[in-house]
Formats: C-alpha cells, structure tokens, sequence
C-alpha cells in the first residue's frame, strides 16, 4: 500500500514539474522573441533615426513612463496579486467590477495630466513637442490597460497567451514606428504614433483571449456582484496599490533624471546615445531576470492565498530566498559576458554613430541585474501584502539616484550617468535584501520545522 502511495505522489510531481517546465518555455519563448523585437528595433530605429531626434524620443518616453509608474503600474500589480485570492473565495466578479471602476478613475486622472501637460508646453513655447506627448500619453494608457489584462492572464497561468502578447507588443511597435518614419519623415512624433498603433491591435487581442480564457472559465454562469463585496476589494486594492503609487513618483524621478540631466548640461544628441546604450545594456538583463518573476511570482501568490496563513507566508520566503542566487548568478555572467563582446554588440545592433558608448555596456547590464534581484526579492514582501515595507527603501534610494544622476552627468556626461544607475541598483538591492532577510528570520522562527518542497506549489 505504501509502495502504491508513494508511486502516485511520484506521478503527480513529474506531472507537475513537467507543468512548470512547459510554462518555463513559454515565458522564456515569450521573452527572447520580445527582446529580439526590440533589438532588431533599436537597429532599424537608429538607422532612420539622427541621435537627436532619438533623444526626443527618449524624453518623450518619459511622459509615458510616469503614467506607468504612478497611475497604471499599481493597478497592474494589484491585477497579479489578487486574482487568485478572488478566485480562491468565489468573488472573482466583485473584484473584476471593482478593478474596473478603479481603472476608470485611473483614466481620468492621465487625461487630465496629459491636458495640463500640453497647455504647460504651450506657454513655454514648445508647442512642437505636443503632439509627441499626446501620443506618449495614449500609449501609456494602451499600455496600462493591456499591463492589466495580462497581469491577470498571468496570474491565471495563461502563458501562452502573455508570451503572444508580449512578442506582438515588441514587435509591432517597432515595426509601425519604422513604417510611419519611412512614409512620412523622421519625427519622434510619428515613432510614438507607431507605438499607440501596435499597442491598439494588442489591446483588441488581450481583450479577445480574456473573454475567451478569463470570463469564459471563471464566470460560467451569470453572477450577480454585491455592492458591498465590489466596495471592499476596491479598498483592498487600493489599499495594495498606493505604495507602489507613493514611491512611484520617486522612482519615475529616478529613471528620468540621467536623460533630462543629459538634456540639461550636455545635449539632446547624448540622450539618445544614453537611450540606445539603456536598451541594449540594462533592458535586456532586467527582461531574462524578469523571466523568472513572470514564471514564479503567479506561483507564490497563489501560494500565499489572502496572506492570512503565516505557514504560507513562511514557504514563500524560504523558496524566494533560494531562487534569488539564480538571478545574481545570471547578472554577474552576463557582466563578464558583456566585457568581452560589447565592441561586437554595438557593431552589429546599432548604427556607427551610435557605437562611442558601447564600453559602457557592462556597467548597465550590472545595474539592471541588480535592480531586477532587488525586485525579485520584494516579492516575498508582496506575497504578505507588506508593500508598505517597500517604501521607505524605494524612495529613499530614488531620491539618492536622482541626486547622482545629475551630479554625474554635470561632472562626467553619460559615464557619470551610467555610474549613477550602477550606484542606486547596488543601495537597492542591499536594502532590500535586509528587508527581506529580517522578515524572514522572524517568520522562520516561528516554526524552525519548516522545510518548504518546491513541488507542492505547482
């Protein structure tokens, strides 16, 4: 009997790691095709593209990336976290419709931004640039509305369906921006114009699998949602979502300020070196560090339930303080990679032009590594609905590297800026990893018998 017992638990685990396997390929097919979209972008951008007016682009991005940051990343975390209590405690409706309304509200607010921004423009005189960031902030809306949605697909282990819509986003972006460029002429007007275009057919493709995977599955018959239980997820949501929100400003700042310092004590021209050197150096290590977030993070979740059971909690902590060396160890070969190959790199992904900066590759892939393991382990925090913990560390080291931003590029110009990305994911990761290892610590000697198997998450 024994024998026939532990036979099935044997069935049931290579079942189950055959199941995380197959969504491993998905979500690392997922990515590599979007981070070939956005190489073989960079390369076609900057061939029609001078490096000034890829540093408009640049700057222009930014409207996007505060949006993102503050208003719609918080919704889209919040999107991730609860999906599986809600389904766990038969409300997925109520917290469907309370997303919504929040989402609404969430609009609101960018519209209203974007409308001050413009006439802000107008009486500085830069009425050129409107146009450039009414499309920055309808692609950061497309973008949040999508970020959403496939939050939930994750959640939901739908990876196939993220890994589609993550290829299509990369590539059509690119593809539309460098069409609309070759048609009409060279503006990071119409290169933004691209990205809402591709962000549209993805939003018409999101909202498509979700009916058919999402509503189809989990709302099988028609649910009445109660205005009570709406009300309280929307709180419960809000309630997760304003740190992100508090600290977003800070960190938006942070991300920034080595472009708009460029801007301000070099030239626009260095901006876009600056924004091809961040794609090519920083994106990429972040994005293969963020496989393993996108694979795993749905899993510990789902895991920690409503985070009322501290024996869950407990299990989180210990299989995410394990799964963080493998992030250090990918960043630190991928450093030592990049010494040796980043002359090659630049040759082949960009233009001459654009090749200078190419010795200060490994410096950003370092940084992104770091910042990215700094982001892993704040998922332990937010598997226990501690987010608040997060703010302290995300704005005080945000206000630090907005401050070495600046003071680098004033004194050293884009190798002073590089230096200041380096030095704030390095603080980051540090102070987080102390957050992280004290709570730990505590948890774990609450019940020194705890000793986690991975195989009872799958």
């Amino acid at each position: 009997m024994q024998i026939k017992k532990l036979s099935v638990q044997r069935k049931l685990n290579i079942g189950r790691y055959r199941r995380l396997g197959g969504e491993f390929l998905w979500v690392g097919s997922g990515q590599a095709v979007s981070v070939l979209g956005m190489v073989v972008g960079v390369r076609l951008l900057t061939g029609v593209l001078e490096p000034q007016i890829y540093g408009e682009l640049a700057l222009g991005m930014t409207a996007a990336m505060l949006v993102n940051q503050v208003v719609m990343g918080p919704l889209s975390n919040s999107s991730l976290r609860f999906f599986a209590p809600a389904r766990e405690a038969d409300e997925f409706p109520s917290f469907l419709a309370a997303l919504r309304g929040l989402l609404i509200r969430a609009s609101g607010v960018i519209l209203v931004i974007a409308a001050l921004s413009c006439l802000a423009l107008q009486f500085a005189g830069k009425s050129d640039w409107v146009w450039l960031v009414v499309a920055a902030f309808g692609f950061a809306l497309l973008c949040g509305y999508n970020s959403v949605l496939d939050g939930m697909q994750n959640a939901a282990r739908q990876r196939p369906v993220v890994a589609w819509h993550q290829a299509l986003s990369s590539w059509g972006r690119y593809l539309a921006a460098v069409g609309l460029v070759v048609w009409l002429s060279p503006s990071s007007a119409f290169v933004m114009l691209g990205y809402v275009m591709a962000s549209i057919l993805v939003l018409f493709s999101q909202a498509w699998f979700f009916k058919r995977k999402i509503i189809s599955s989990v709302l099988n018959n028609p649910v009445h949602v109660q205005a009570v239980v709406q009300k309280r997820w929307e709180t419960r949501i809000f309630s997760y979502a304003w740190p992100f929100a508090t600290w977003g400003v800070f960190t938006w700042a942070q991300m920034v300020s080595g472009r708009w310092a460029l801007q301000m004590f070099s030239s626009t021209q260095d901006v876009g070196l600056f924004a091809v050197l961040y794609q090519l150096g920083y994106y990429p290590i972040t994005i293969v560090t963020m496989v393993m977030v996108q694979l795993i993070a749905p899993v510990f979740f789902q895991r920690a339930g409503d985070a009322s059971d501290s024996s869950r909690i407990r299990y989180v902590y210990a299989m995410n303080w394990r799964l963080v060396s493998v992030a250090l160890i990918l960043t630190i070969a991928a450093t030592v990679s990049s010494i040796f190959v980043h002359s090659l790199v630049f040759r082949l992904l960009v233009a001459p032009e654009y090749q200078s900066v190419s010795w200060l590759m490994p410096g950003l892939i370092l940084s992104g590594g770091l910042f990215a393991t700094g982001q892993f382990l704040a998922i332990s925090l937010m598997s226990s609905n501690e987010s608040r913990i997060l703010i302290a560390p995300k704005i005080g080291v945000a206000i630090l590297g907005l401050l070495m931003s600046f003071i680098g590029a004033f004194w050293f110009g884009v190798p002073g800026v590089v230096g200041a990305s380096l030095a704030f994911s390095t603080v980051y990761m540090v102070w987080v990893f102390s957050l992280v290892r004290t709570r730990r610590n505590q948890l774990m000697s609450m019940d020194s018998s705890l000793s986690p198997s991975f195989q009872d998450a799958l």
